[in-house]
């Protein structure tokens, strides 16, 4: 990962295992060096100084030094401890949906990647304070996507390229994107899209947050969206994701 004895990153936690008898094994995602596992030794004792630094989704200043088979972490500071997260049950089901995907689309020793290190900041933040997350959650999605290279063609037809008009659609996670209505009579295993919920689709692929945050869809179109969202994911991903049966749960 480096030559370096020791260095300096900034990182979210994004979860923490028990390690022996008074460590904790953390992964987290680093601004410089992407996905990383590190070990925070005496963590769990209740006299350490690094365990209220070290929870899951706190956004820290961290130390490292390189040990035999991991890295060590020797100092810790937290930037942002985002507590709302571990406070409402809701926001942390949403903020560990976002660390699942983070987790599925990265690895060890890949290069940072400032972009998504800069989006799971924001999208925790806004998780944090906002009332409702759908919005948050769709943005982050969308843009997660453009950063590792699944962007969904919206605006052409996936299938012969013709510009997608004004009026209901398919889509298909074989193509990656919009089939018009034109090739969607032949083609096989594709779901419908409304031209509303493509709209929003397109308004958080294309526009600043700030921009998308003005989107008020109605409540079925968020659930056509969310539906449309985690069924190309599934695909993308070769299998279904743990935690949106846990947001189902919560909300239940």
């Amino acid at each position: 990962m480096t030559d370096f004895r020791s260095f300096r990153a900034s990182a979210v936690v994004l979860r923490h295992a028990d390690w022996g008898e008074a460590d904790r094994l953390l992964t987290l995602y680093t601004k410089e060096q992407g996905i990383v596992r590190a070990l925070a030794k005496g963590a769990r004792k209740v006299t350490s100084r690094k365990a209220g630094h070290l929870q899951p989704f706190t956004y820290v200043t961290i130390q490292f030094a390189k040990g035999r088979d991991l890295l060590i972490v020797t100092q810790v500071e937290t930037i942002n401890a985002f507590l709302p997260l571990h406070d409402d049950l809701s926001k942390t089901s949403y903020a560990a949906y976002i660390v699942e995907l983070l987790l599925r689309f990265s690895y060890e020793e890949e290069i940072g990647n400032p972009t998504i290190f800069r989006l799971l900041v924001e999208t925790l933040d806004r998780i944090e304070k906002e009332s409702d997350s759908w919005l948050a959650i769709r943005y982050y999605e969308m843009r997660l996507l453009d950063a590792v290279g699944f962007r969904p063609h919206l605006f052409e037809c996936a299938n012969c390229g013709r510009e997608i008009l004004a009026e209901d659609q398919f889509f298909s996670y074989t193509a990656g994107g919009v089939i018009c209505p034109r090739c969607g009579e032949g083609l096989p295993n594709l779901t419908k899209i409304s031209l509303e919920t493509l709209k929003y689709l397109r308004h958080f692929q294309r526009s600043s947050y700030r921009d998308a945050s003005r989107a008020r869809p109605s409540s079925d179109i968020q659930k056509e969206a969310e539906v449309l969202m985690q069924g190309y994911f599934t695909y993308i991903l070769e299998r279904e994701l743990n935690t949106p049966d846990f947001i189902k749960k919560v909300k239940s």
